[in-house]
């Protein structure tokens, strides 16, 4: 349900780098996707508040990149804009390109922004990255990651041996990576985003979003949404991970989360230990997801290409590997059947018009 490979890849091409979906030395491109049997593939315009001045400029550049490899890459894929153009694809013997953005301030808060969206073809949003914008509040929030970096650089300063530069820092560590925001949710603008987006026929995703826009979002809607890239916060307490009561909430309406494969969300290491990711911690996570919300509630959301290269999954060609680890940990093949894909397939026919 989710991957960065577009950003990625727009980013190596304005270095001068060679820059191909087809094939590059990243962690997804459609020669891997065909050989590890694909069938959809959601690709994520991701825009950065920090490093972009006009969000909607970025988000229409990285489009146009997208645009293009479409049409180059036009005899092994093609874009789903409804539910049965998934299969269509898939008799055609082509893989499926659903398009997403990540960060919900690419519209400004403009009805109209999100309409063109639509238009364009995207049919899922992440309602927020790592800043606040004008729909909602993140729970990652990058300003407490840079005071965090400035408390990490004092006690470096000072000597480690400071007992109180180690607990201010331990106090900034928490306060970035374990404390959700309760309270700061979806803004009235947002909640009219959320309607609009059902309405459309384009899915929430709460990913990043802060707990209390999770809940936000589970009032406003009606449909299923999905977490495109989140884990159990019960296995590894990074806020970006799902509590339980979210998790069933969200099977309770129909919805989806995919298992994102980042390191620092399947497992907590200590600062500065290397944390290269393991398909033991995957599974423990789905096993906590499905004792939890039921296997209907759980898929594959990877993160590729937004995150650090998990040791054991290092891209789209390891597939396999990870169902033949959740095989031999006790899933039965019905069960990885949902989880790869017929769980997110129920959900856009639930949800694309």
């Amino acid at each position: 349900m989710h991957c960065d490979t577009v950003s990625t890849l727009l980013d190596e091409k304005k270095r001068g780098q060679r820059a191909k979906l087809r094939r590059n030395r990243f962690h997804v491109d459609l020669t891997r996707l065909k050989e590890s049997r694909y069938m959809v593939q959601n690709f994520a315009l991701f825009v950065n508040l920090g490093q972009q001045e006009d969000p909607w400029e970025r988000v229409l550049e990285l489009y146009g990149y997208y645009r293009e490899e479409l049409e180059k890459n036009k005899d092994i894929m093609a874009p789903v804009y409804r539910f049965s153009d998934i299969g269509e694809n898939d008799a055609a013997g082509r893989l499926s390109a659903l398009l997403t953005v990540e960060e919900g301030a690419v519209c400004k808060g403009e009805p109209e922004k999100l309409r063109k969206l639509y238009e364009m073809g995207v049919r899922m949003l992440t309602l927020t990255w790592n800043f606040d914008n004008e729909l909602g509040h993140p729970n990652f929030d990058c300003r407490l990651k840079e005071e965090w970096k400035r408390v990490s650089e004092a006690w470096k300063r000072q000597g480690q041996e400071n007992p109180e530069g180690e607990r201010a820092l331990r106090e900034a560590r928490d306060a970035f990576l374990h404390m959700p925001n309760l309270t700061g949710g979806l803004t009235e603008r947002g909640r009219e985003f959320v309607e609009e987006m059902e309405t459309l026929g384009m899915i929430p995703d709460v990913s990043h979003l802060s707990d209390a826009g999770f809940y936000d979002v589970l009032e406003t809607t009606k449909k299923p949404f999905v977490a495109s890239h989140s884990n159990a916060r019960a296995v590894c307490p990074n806020v970006r991970n799902m509590s339980d009561h979210m998790i069933r909430s969200l099977s309770e309406r129909g919805g989806v989360m995919g298992l994102n494969f980042c390191a620092d969300f399947l497992e907590e290491k200590p600062p500065g230990v290397k944390n290269p990711g393991t398909i033991e911690a995957v599974v423990r996570h789905a096993k906590h997801i499905l004792a939890v919300g039921g296997v209907e509630v759980l898929g594959l959301g990877s993160d590729f290409d937004g995150i650090d290269t998990h040791e054991e999954l290092p891209g789209a060609q390891a597939m396999d590997a990870l169902w033949q680890g959740l095989y031999k940990a006790g899933f039965t093949e019905g069960q990885l059947d949902k989880i790869f894909y017929k769980n997110v397939l129920r959900v856009y026919q639930d949800t694309l018009k």
